[in-house]
């Protein structure tokens, strides 16, 4: 999935999420949710299309605090997207009952994109 709006600002994006990817966002809803639900959830991002929202909307949408660079996962994020090379698409839930979107997995990847252009477009899976 690697359209112009993907390719305008530069940053390289994978066709489609890795697959620790999943685990990862498995581990994080676990403590949110119970584990049903959670296995059924990580189903569904897994079939789930690729769409692209901006990363400030993600932020907005998510009540997230901005991590800075001095964070060792965002900065590694950084160096990536300097060198070129592409990023995993990020796995985002809707809470219904909150009106926010969680980021199972690319807290780090969107902190990193922000900083390097908060008008970015970003891959997602959302369920």
């Amino acid at each position: 999935m690697r359209d112009e709006k993907a390719k305008s600002n530069g940053i390289q994006w994978l066709p489609d999420v890795e697959d620790h990817d999943y685990p990862a966002a498995e581990s994080y809803l676990r403590l949110l949710h119970p584990e049903e639900q959670v296995a059924a959830m990580v189903e569904r991002l897994k079939l789930a299309t690729i769409i692209q929202f901006k990363a400030k909307d993600i932020f907005r949408a998510s009540r997230l605090s901005l991590l800075g660079v001095s964070n060792s996962h965002v900065d590694k994020d950084r160096k990536k997207i300097k060198k070129g090379l592409p990023l995993s698409p990020l796995l985002l839930v809707r809470e219904e009952t909150t009106g926010r979107v969680v980021i199972a997995d690319g807290y780090h990847r969107l902190c990193a994109v922000y900083d390097f252009d908060e008008d970015a477009w970003i891959p997602c899976k959302i369920i």
